[in-house]
């Protein structure tokens, strides 16, 4: 049995979600299991269906102000605006600093 250099450990590292590879400083690890790796894109996706799922539980003005950017979000994805040029530049700039 050999064992591997360290950096080959770490060009292995792999995000659960999407399974792509990521050095580790890229990955979240979970608190309680962390052999569980997440990129920091999935997490930020995790979080958003987490903030969703609460305020489908908690009802209240802001939980539907985050329902209706996200409903604004999904129409821009399913009709590719996001992937235009200039505007897709704008929107994908609103996006990262929207919740």
């Amino acid at each position: 049995m050999t064992i591997q250099p360290e950096r080959e450990r770490a060009a292995e590292t792999r995000c659960w979600c999407c399974g792509t590879g990521y050095p580790e400083a890229e990955l979240v690890r979970l608190g309680q299991h962390p052999e569980v790796g997440v990129c920091l894109g999935c997490a930020r996706w995790l979080r958003r269906r987490a903030v969703q799922r609460y305020d489908e539980r908690h009802p209240s003005p802001a939980a539907r102000l985050r329902a209706g950017v996200d409903a604004v979000r999904t129409t821009v994805i399913r009709k590719g605006w996001h992937e235009r040029g200039v505007v897709g530049a704008a929107l994908r700039w609103i996006d990262r600093r929207l919740p």
